[in-house]
């Protein structure tokens, strides 16, 4: 089944409506400050990959948005060949496919800002679930289809929950399937909770955790840790018995 037909049924999908025109509001005067704000950053990046290895500055993918609706993502490349060679849709610690450039990029997340412009347009919103490949559009079944009812976003709960998501593939394992049965369901979770009752105020405030985490600062409350360590758990026994 192709990635549109197993979205289809979300393309009808009812919008998030709620505060939605004070949100899209916000995004619409942060996004072009922020752009102003890192233009030199964001040049400064773009030279640097273009000296450091072969292949375009984007890395550009389709990606699921709200209602199941396919549109362009775009971020900075980190890969030393646009694309994703051996198939895996997720990114690994110590990814052999990542340049040094996308190495630092993957620490300070700036590969994420051309974003920036995908909210400009409407595809994004700054704070929302993280858009998924198509490779994962089958995983949006029952509850968690309602995930596709709110604009996908560079910040959100996920975002900073996990901060370092990739260091939950342990070496054995098939990272796409643990992707599938124990991390897709527990963001969907999280993504489910908050959401349906956010505010403009509470979406703040995960922009603001979302850029503390990457600084190395977290505030995660003693449940949502105690779930982690439960994902690492989950990591080395999915290997244990896939292996």
């Amino acid at each position: 089944m192709s990635a549109h037909a197993q979205t289809s049924d979300f393309a009808a999908a009812a919008p998030d409506e709620l505060g939605f025109d004070a949100r899209r509001g916000f995004d619409c005067l942060v996004a072009p400050v922020v752009l102003i704000l890192l233009a030199p950053v964001l040049a400064a990046i773009a030279i640097a990959i273009w000296i450091e290895s072969d292949g375009p500055i984007f890395f550009s993918q389709v990606r699921l948005g709200r209602g199941g609706q396919h549109f362009r993502l775009h971020k900075f490349r980190k890969f030393h060949e646009q694309g994703q060679p051996g198939g895996l849709a997720v990114t690994l610690r110590n990814d052999p496919r990542m340049t040094r450039m996308g190495r630092l990029l993957e620490r300070t997340k700036l590969d994420e800002m051309p974003q920036l412009w995908n909210i400009l347009v409407g595809e994004m919103a700054l704070v929302g679930p993280r858009p998924e490949s198509l490779a994962f559009a089958d995983c949006f079944s029952g509850a968690y289809g309602g995930v596709l009812k709110h604009r996908p976003g560079i910040f959100g709960p996920c975002q900073t929950v996990f901060r370092n998501e990739n260091q939950f593939y342990e070496a054995g394992c098939d990272p796409e399937e643990f992707y599938r049965t124990v991390l897709f369901p527990l963001k969907g979770q999280i993504d489910l909770a908050y959401f349906p009752n956010r505010s403009v105020v509470s979406d703040a405030g995960w922009m603001v955790l979302s850029v503390l985490a990457v600084c190395g600062w977290s505030f995660l409350p003693g449940d949502a840790v105690r779930r982690l360590e439960g994902v690492e758990s989950w990591a080395q026994e999915f290997t244990r018995t896939t292996i």
